[in-house]
């Protein structure tokens, strides 16, 4: 199972974004970690560049870089534009759609529920994270106390996320239906993706 395990905060401080959600650790030291930190303000190459954004996108996944360059690999092979079907690839796994749909915290804590077997996909049990959800799928977590008992709290608090256009959520149910593919603009607004297409075209 290929995912970031490293700190967190020390992260979202070098990008300066929230990436795993907002910590206190991190409204208190919102700049770059270390020594000179807060006086950080050198002038970064156009390869930093390109190396900052796609490390942003790869630590808001969580996903280690092997599995992040295959997905973007994959979004070369098919047709349209790259960097949109690199972030659909993403933003389609398993465990981003439960993460966006409120039955977990955060897309870490949404690849353990469903490692965990507590998502069914038409059905059945489903319990790969990277697995691609397609327009027309059925997404339930499974009908067991426990399981339900845990989306249930995240659903209450999750309650002022908007679940984006393309996924229809039935809370009641514990049910959602996968209405498209994500547009560009219902995806990570703070990532310019073109910017990783040309990073990985140097190599």
């Amino acid at each position: 199972m290929a995912r970031y395990t490293g700190p967190t905060t020390r992260i979202s401080r070098r990008f300066g974004v929230p990436i795993f959600g907002a910590t206190k650790a991190f409204e208190k030291r919102n700049f770059p970690p270390g020594q000179h930190g807060p006086k950080l303000r050198r002038k970064l190459s156009e390869y930093a560049v390109g190396l900052n954004e796609k490390q942003k996108l790869r630590y808001t996944y969580g996903l280690l870089e092997r599995q992040f360059r295959r997905t973007f690999e994959a979004a070369k092979r098919e047709r349209g534009v790259t960097g949109t079907r690199f972030l659909q690839l993403l933003e389609t796994r398993l465990d981003s759609v439960v993460y966006l749909l409120g039955f977990a915290k955060s897309r870490a804590a949404a690849r353990q529920f469903v490692n965990h077997g507590h998502i069914r996909v038409n059905g059945r049990k489903v319990d790969i994270a990277s697995y691609a959800v397609k327009a027309g799928d059925e997404i339930e977590v499974k009908n067991a106390p426990g399981s339900r008992q845990v989306a249930t709290r995240f659903l209450e608090e999750n309650r002022a996320r908007n679940v984006p256009g393309w996924l229809t959520l039935n809370a009641e149910a514990f049910k959602a239906v996968v209405n498209r593919l994500p547009n560009r603009d219902e995806m990570e607004p703070g990532i310019n993706e073109q910017i990783i297409v040309e990073f990985y075209s140097r190599f």
